[in-house]
Parts: C-alpha cells; sequence; structure tokens
C-alpha cells in the first residue's frame, strides 16, 4: 500500500522534540540549558541583591540594607549623565565611521584590480587585533605627543603635536575603536556586494547612469539590509567598550571619556563601592537590553520587507 493511500493522521510528522525513531531528545538538552541558566542568572541575581545594599570592601563596618538610595545616588551622580553622554556619542561616532567606510571599502574591493586579495587581507586584519593591544599601539606608537608617528609628522611640516588624548581623548578613542571595526562592517557589506546582480549594473551603465547614480540608486538599497546587521551586531558590542578606555585615558581627563561601562568599574574596583557598582551594572543591563530589543525589531522589519 502507498502512503498516499494512509489517512493523514497515519503518515504526521513526528512530535516536536522526538527524533523519527519516535525518542525523545529533549533530555539531551536539558544539562546544557541548565548550566547555560546557571552561568547567566547567578551573576545577574548576586548583582542584583547587593545593589540594594550598603557593601565597600574598604569598610566592612558598612552594611546592611539600602534600599534604592544606591541607585537614587548613581541616578542623581553627575558622572552618570556624563557617562551616558558619552558612551552615546561613542557608539554612535563609530557605527557612522564604521558603515561610512565599509560601505566606501566593500565597493573598492568589490571591483578587479592587481593585488585585490592582500588588499582585502590587510583591511580585514585590523578586526583580529585584540582591543588592548590596539590601544597601546595606538596610544604609544601613533598618538603619543612626543614620540608618535603623527608627532613625527606635524613636526616635520613646521607644526606642534597634537596631545590627542589630553585635548580630544572621546575623539581619540572613538578612533582606536572605529578602526577595530571598519574590517567588519567591511567583511559583511563586501559579502552582500558579491550578491549584487551585475547584469543591473551593467544595464544602468549602458543607460549613461554615472557611477553615482550607480552607487545610490542600485548599491545603497541592495546595502541596506546588511547594513542593519551590522548596526545591530556592533552596538551590542560597542556598548561594552572598556579595555580600549583603561589602556589609554582611564576615563580622563575628569569624566571626559568615562562611559557607562567604565563608570561601573570605578565605582565598584577603583571606589570599592560594590553596592553602588552593583547598582550601576543593573541599568547598564537594562539600557542594553532596551537597546538590543529596539535593534532587533527593527533588523525583523527590514528583513521581513
Amino acid at each position: 500500500m502507498s502512503t498516499s493511500a494512509l489517512p493523514r493522521d497515519a503518515v504526521a510528522a513526528p512530535r516536536a522534540g522526538r527524533s523519527k525513531r519516535g525518542v525523545d531528545t529533549r533530555p539531551l538538552v536539558w544539562p546544557s540549558i541548565a548550566a547555560l541558566l546557571v552561568w547567566m542568572i547567578v551573576p545577574l541575581a548576586l548583582t542584583l541583591y547587593f545593589s540594594f545594599r550598603n557593601y565597600n570592601l574598604t569598610d566592612p563596618t558598612v552594611q546592611g540594607w539600602a534600599g534604592v538610595s544606591n541607585y537614587t545616588y548613581l541616578l542623581t551622580d553627575p558622572s552618570f549623565i556624563t557617562s551616558i553622554v558619552n558612551t552615546v556619542l561613542l557608539v554612535g561616532g563609530v557605527l557612522i565611521t564604521t558603515v561610512v567606510f565599509g560601505t566606501l571599502f566593500a565597493v573598492l574591493f568589490d571591483q578587479d584590480f592587481y593585488g585585490q586579495g592582500i588588499s582585502r587581507l590587510f583591511v580585514i586584519a585590523p578586526f583580529f587585533v585584540m582591543p588592548t593591544v590596539a590601544a597601546l599601539v595606538w596610544k604609544n606608537l601613533l598618538m603619543d605627543p612626543v614620540n608618535g608617528l603623527f608627532a613625527y609628522m606635524a613636526r616635520a611640516v613646521g607644526l606642534d603635536p597634537i596631545a590627542f588624548f589630553s585635548t580630544a581623548p572621546l575623539f581619540s578613542i572613538g578612533i582606536i575603536v572605529a578602526w577595530q571595526w571598519v574590517p567588519f562592517a567591511t567583511l559583511i557589506l563586501l559579502t552582500a556586494m558579491q550578491s549584487l546582480d551585475r547584469e543591473q549594473i551593467e544595464a544602468a551603465r549602458m543607460d549613461g547612469a554615472k557611477a553615482v547614480a550607480r552607487f545610490r540608486h542600485i548599491i545603497v538599497p541592495h546595502l541596506a539590509r546588511p547594513v542593519t546587521v551590522v548596526v545591530m551586531i556592533e552596538t551590542i558590542f560597542l556598548l561594552g567598550i572598556f579595555a580600549e578606555i583603561l589602556v589609554t585615558t582611564s576615563g580622563g581627563p575628569g569624566d571626559a571619556s568615562t562611559n557607562l561601562v567604565y563608570l561601573v568599574y570605578k565605582t565598584a574596583l577603583l571606589q570599592f563601592d560594590i553596592g553602588g557598582g552593583s547598582a550601576g551594572g543593573i541599568v547598564a543591563v537594562v539600557l542594553a537590553n532596551v537597546v538590543a530589543i529596539f535593534l532587533v525589531r527593527t533588523v525583523a522589519r527590514n528583513l521581513d520587507s
């Protein structure tokens, strides 16, 4: 008897969680799920607990329930507002820089020219440099006002060297971070460029469309979805910028280059205020999740359209 003659329910697909042999495979993933939940929930629960307590490492006598005083102190601290503004400026500036240069590099390296392979390798290589190493290279070899390459070039043309991390600390950190993330945007957008219909480009060229018009009306719409993916992924990582700040400016001068993550670090590990640092951590988690939910929904809408 063929399967077409059987009742519909007799050839129904196996239930979710069961293999084709009828074996329930869900218990096999339970240990991994349990370990993941413990890995995530326990630190978060402890952070939430300490955020409502008075806990200072330098004064063991300061203990007890603090209520919302840690949050009140944090949210009314001028350093908190400064750190939020710096975080927005840093993330926004790096995103704009990486998307613009990533798009330009993707269009450039999608062309055929001599040395294309090695050029692509050099452009993508900074993405694999550890943040601490990248910060040290830029701080000591490039931006140092005495022995740095930029200082040498400025003196060579009769100009005074610029102390980047003193006069423009947040901008300098943004350059370092963008240098690391432009390769990521280039890689994603270059992959998208290779799926572009070449016949459409050739047809536009034969119709007399200039390079700017082809870029505006064909390439930019084609890269819209990959750009949203790049923005989502980079934003999630850029909200946690820390190593570059620690190595170069330590959040200074004053709070000029302190973002929210570094403010939590200063409160908890430099001022030894575990309660205040925990409150800052919870605020950072809430803000990061709000941003992540908004970005995921935006990307989902773009992909559906």
